[in-house]
């Protein structure tokens, strides 16, 4: 077993799934892999299985019943993953908008005293490939917003490339996490950075996907901006 752990969680990732898988494991450094699928029509789930041939000790899957969101997908992960005493529990797409050459790093800065290592867009300026100019303020100013409202010093707290440790998720009240997009992403560093747990930006160049569909939407949106007011209520009144 790995000392790290990458989960990834999928909804028709076809097209982009035994690449991911590949990259990761043709990486210098060794880590596991657990594929989070939310029962995909396209058979995503079944090219796993037979990846798992070829990687029987360090490919995993979890098949949910239907589409249930990127925060509880992760949440699953994560749970699944602190069960196994993995050290290093990783968040990244399957679409390959995370570099996978940056876990790496990401892993070497928690090794170097990080409890949470962000692949941030936004820690030197603005690293984005192939995203039209309003997605890219779209996300750049939710993250000044997030910053204003909670007081994180965070440049990218919607970012989805993130490293913890362990003790990060087995201090977290995983059960009480209940947002699945953009709002998941927040909470979770919301809920380290209230903890006092050290949180460091790894900056990297994120790529939009050029296979598959991106799963964002209105409604995603419309939960990040109320429910970070929510967290910031919620602290004040110490329930969070």
């Amino acid at each position: 077993m790995s000392e790290g752990i990458v989960v990834i969680p999928t909804y028709n990732e076809i097209e982009n799934i035994e690449t991911i898988v590949r990259a990761v494991f043709s990486l210098e450094t060794s880590f596991d892999i657990l594929v989070v699928d939310d029962n995909s029509p396209d058979g995503t789930a079944a090219k796993v299985k037979e990846l798992q041939a070829e990687f029987p000790d360090n490919l995993f899957l979890e098949v949910r019943a239907g589409k249930e969101g990127l925060g509880t997908a992760y949440v699953h992960g994560f749970k699944w993953a602190i069960a196994r005493k993995y050290e290093y529990i990783f968040e990244m797409d399957a679409d390959f908008s995370h570099n996978p050459a940056d876990l790496e790093r990401l892993q070497a800065s928690c090794k170097n005293g990080a409890d949470m290592a962000i692949g941030s867009r936004y820690s030197t300026g603005v690293n984005v490939v192939n995203w039209p100019l309003s997605r890219v303020l779209m996300s750049y100013y939710a993250s000044v917003y997030v910053k204003m409202i909670t007081g994180m010093k965070i440049h990218d707290a919607t970012a989805g490339f993130i490293c913890y440790t362990r003790k990060v998720l087995e201090t977290i009240n995983l059960d009480k996490i209940k947002f699945v997009g953009y709002a998941f992403q927040i909470e979770m560093k919301y809920r380290a950075w209230s903890n006092g747990f050290i949180i460091t930006e790894v900056p990297i160049i994120f790529t939009d996907r050029t296979k598959g569909q991106s799963k964002m939407s209105n409604a995603i949106i419309k939960e990040a901006i109320f429910g970070v007011i929510s967290l910031r209520i919620k602290k004040m009144l110490n329930r969070l």
